[in-house]
C-alpha cells in the first residue's frame, strides 16, 4: 500500500529547511527538554501515579476508588497570545486554552471535571482580563467543566504593558478500564481524522514571521468572503469531545492523538506500538487556506509542514478497518485519513503521502 518514492519520513535530527527554527522555535530542543525531564524525574514517582512524563496528560489513581483514575494536563496558548494582544481581540484565546486542554485529556478518554486558569499581565486592565476569562468560562460551560478559579498576576518589567500570558490546568476522570491501549493497534487498522479549522494553538511564531502585522486586517479571500488574515489566524481551537463521543458509539476506538506541536509526525507515534507505522494520504482531507498560505510563503518542505502544522487534521482516532466508515459517518467532517501497517526495522513511525501539486 505504501510507495517509498512518495513517503515523508519522521526522523530525528535537524530539518532540511527549518523555517520554524528561523522564526525562533527549536522543536528538537523541545524534544530534548522532555527527554531531560524524564531523566530528572525517573528516580522517584508517587506510588499512585501511572505512566511517565511526556504524554498528552498524566494519570493518577483516584483515592478510595481503584476503578477510576484522575487525569490532569497543563498547557498554554503560545504566541497566538501576541496576535490577540496586538489586535486587541481578547475574547477567544480563553476558549482556545480550555479546548486544547480538553482535547489533551480526551486522548485517554477522560471526562473534564474542573479547570484553573493563570493570567499574567504587564499592567492589569480589568476589562481585558474580563474578556480573556470570559472566553475561559464560555468554553468550560460548553465542555461541562467547572471553572474553579485561577490566578491573575501583574508583573511589570517581565511583560510589556499591553502583553499577557495565559495558561491553564484541567483535571478529569476516567474509568481505568476505558483508557485506550495503543498496544491493541494492529496492521490493517483505519485512521480517522477530525478536521482542524486553522493553526489552533501551534505554529504562531512561524505565522507571525510570514504574515506581518500590516497585513492582518487585509482581506484573505481564500478563506471566504469578508475573512481577513487576522480572522484566519485567530480561528478558535475546537473541542473534539462531542465528536469523539459520537464516534465511540459506533466504533471500537483503540487509540487517539491530539495533533498539536510536532504535527502528525510527532503526535501520532504516541498512539502506536513499536511494531506499527501510520500511513497518511493528504489527498483524503482538506488543508485550511491559512496553512496553504504559510506553506507557500515559507516554502516549507514536506517534512517541516507536517511537523510544524496540523495541516488540516486536528485529532486522530485509530479504529478497526471494519469500523472505519461508521466512524467517518458519525461526525460531520470526519475523514478516513490513513491506515496502519507493519513497521519494519529502520522505518519511521509515520509516513505521509503529500497531495500532488
Amino acid at each position: 500500500m505504501s510507495d517509498s518514492s512518495k513517503v515523508l519520513p519522521s526522523e530525528e535530527g535537524p530539518l532540511r529547511h527549518d523555517a520554524y527554527a528561523r522564526a525562533g522555535v527549536d522543536i528538537a530542543a523541545g524534544n530534548a527538554a522532555v527527554a531531560r525531564y524524564r531523566e530528572v524525574t525517573s528516580a522517584w514517582r508517587h506510588p499512585d501515579q501511572l505512566g511517565s512524563i511526556g504524554g498528552f496528560s498524566g494519570l493518577f489513581k483516584l483515592p478510595g476508588d481503584d476503578k477510576r483514575l484522575l487525569v490532569g494536563s497543563t498547557d498554554g496558548v503560545g504566541t497566538k497570545i501576541l496576535i490577540a494582544a496586538l489586535s486587541k481581540r481578547y475574547d477567544t484565546v480563553g476558549a482556545d486554552l480550555v479546548n486544547h486542554c480538553v482535547n489533551d485529556i480526551l486522548v485517554v478518554n477522560a471526562k473534564p471535571l474542573f479547570f484553573l486558569d493563570y493570567l499574567a499581565v504587564g499592567k492589569l486592565d480589568p476589562e481585558v482580563a474580563g474578556l480573556v476569562v470570559g472566553g475561559v468560562q464560555r468554553a468550560c460551560r460548553a465542555n461541562d467543566c467547572a471553572l474553579l478559579g485561577g490566578e491573575t498576576a501583574e508583573m511589570p518589567g517581565l511583560y510589556e504593558p499591553d502583553h499577557f500570558d495565559l495558561a491553564g490546568t484541567i483535571v478529569g476522570v476516567v474509568d481505568a478500564a476505558d483508557v485506550p491501549d495503543p498496544a491493541t493497534v494492529a496492521p490493517g487498522d483505519c485512521i480517522v481524522g477530525l478536521p482542524s479549522v486553522g493553526l489552533h494553538t501551534n505554529g504562531y511564531s512561524l505565522a507571525r514571521s510570514l504574515v506581518p502585522f500590516e497585513e492582518w486586517n487585509a482581506p484573505f479571500p481564500a478563506a471566504g468572503p469578508g475573512v481577513t488574515y487576522l480572522d484566519a489566524l485567530l480561528a478558535e481551537h475546537p473541542s473534539y469531545y462531542d465528536a469523539v463521543r459520537a464516534i465511540q458509539k459506533v466504533a471500537d476506538v483503540k487509540a487517539m492523538a491530539h495533533i498539536t506541536g510536532g504535527g502528525l509526525l510527532e503526535n501520532v507515534p504516541r498512539t502506536l506500538p513499536e511494531r506499527c507505522k501510520a500511513i497518511f494520504e493528504q489527498s483524503r482531507w482538506s488543508v485550511p487556506p491559512i496553512m496553504e498560505e504559510l506553506v507557500r510563503r515559507g516554502a516549507l518542505d514536506n517534512e517541516e509542514r507536517y511537523r510544524t502544522l496540523n495541516m488540516g487534521v486536528g485529532y486522530t482516532l485509530i479504529v478497526p478497518m471494519a469500523d472505519g466508515e461508521k466512524a467517518k459517518n458519525a461526525w460531520p467532517g470526519a475523514k478516513i485519513v490513513g491506515w496502519v501497517e507493519e513497521r519494519k526495522a529502520g522505518e519511521p513511525p509515520v509516513i505521509v503521502h503529500p497531495a500532488r501539486d
